[in-house]
């Protein structure tokens, strides 16, 4: 009887134990997050920073990520569910909530909140003035995105009608603008970083202005997920923005060179000189979101230059397609 007992109290203890390691095994199990990204860019730096400072896998997190090249691919890769989050300008989520879905893409957290693209001229510029731009050839980015967008939206903030003031040419896929612009296309163009740097350490063109701090504060490119997803896995999604906003904060206190440092594996073209030069401009101009917080005034700010270039199939509400709940809860930590 007693061993009996004894064999019993000795199943017991070893049921609780296997079911004490199975609550720690689940609570400690790293989570998988599918992220695309619209394209690779050192615009999106805080990104890689989190990847590469290891601030996802402090979360339990293993985040996998791919470039999709361009906001209708990402979009598509989103809606299909081939990935959980995506990384893309916001006006994305206006065209699909426009078509029409049940399910909508809703804005949960911003990385950049400016333009990230500059104006590069073929000739070097003393001193420049946008009436300069009349009558040249201008050579912009594809029609309905977000830089084509903002582009437009400076020209005619300067008085320049894109359509009658100059020949404007946006019909070159996004990956061959830059090389267009070197084999003589246009005497202007509006190009990204380090491609805009780049150019310039070869002589090839010339920085003279840039579009983000002329347009102003906008929600440029957003995480955003479908709305069930952020429903279903809430804890998920609020390690994921935890861990950028640590990221941001990083970049934020950090020199251009030791950010360069950490995000040049993902450029392996660019140089650690090239890098640092560009993320500080990004920096000096206020492009990365420290607080992370799509903002009611940008969310309209982006409606204005939707509806400015003509690209505005419906006005949405902000509280339609934007939640900073968790975005206020982690930085209230």
């Amino acid at each position: 009887m007693k061993i009996s007992l004894k064999v019993g109290m000795i199943l017991i203890a070893s049921f609780l134990l296997l079911i004490g390691a199975a609550c720690s095994n689940k609570k400690d199990a790293v989570q998988k997050v599918r992220l695309a990204e619209v394209t690779r860019s050192v615009f999106y730096t805080p990104q890689y920073v989190a990847l590469e400072k290891g601030f996802f896998k402090e979360e339990g997190l293993d985040v996998e990520l791919k470039t999709t090249w361009g906001g209708d691919k990402t979009m598509t890769a989103l809606l299909s569910d081939a990935v959980d989050i995506a990384l893309v300008g916001s006006e994305t989520s206006i065209y699909v909530y426009a078509q029409g879905t049940s399910d909508p893409i809703i804005n949960f957290a911003q990385l950049t909140q400016t333009d990230g693209t500059f104006l590069v001229s073929r000739e070097k510029v003393d001193h420049f003035d946008w009436e300069m731009l009349k009558g040249t050839t201008f050579l912009g980015q594809r029609k309905g995105g977000m830089p084509q967008m903002v582009g437009e939206f400076v020209l005619k903030k300067h008085g320049i009608d894109p359509q009658q003031d100059l020949e404007l040419i946006q019909n070159i896929d996004f990956g061959n603008i830059a090389n267009s612009f070197a084999s003589g296309t246009g005497d202007y163009v509006q190009l990204f970083e380090p491609t805009a740097s780049v150019f310039e350490k070869e002589g090839k063109g010339y920085i003279i202005a840039s579009f983000g701090e002329e347009s102003g504060h906008v929600p440029y490119t957003t995480f955003m997920a479908k709305e069930t997803y952020l429903k279903e896995n809430e804890e998920t999604v609020e390690k994921f923005v935890r861990a950028l906003y640590k990221a941001q904060k990083w970049v934020e206190k950090s020199s251009g060179e030791e950010i360069a440092e950490v995000v040049q594996p993902y450029f392996e073209d660019s140089d650690i000189e090239t890098l640092a030069v560009v993320i500080d401009r990004y920096k000096n101009q206020g492009s990365f979101a420290e607080k992370m917080t799509l903002t009611k005034e940008g969310w309209e700010n982006l409606q204005a230059i939707m509806k400015e270039a003509g690209e505005l199939p419906e006005r949405v509400d902000y509280d339609k397609l934007v939640n900073t709940n968790i975005v206020e809860k982690v930085m209230a930590e």
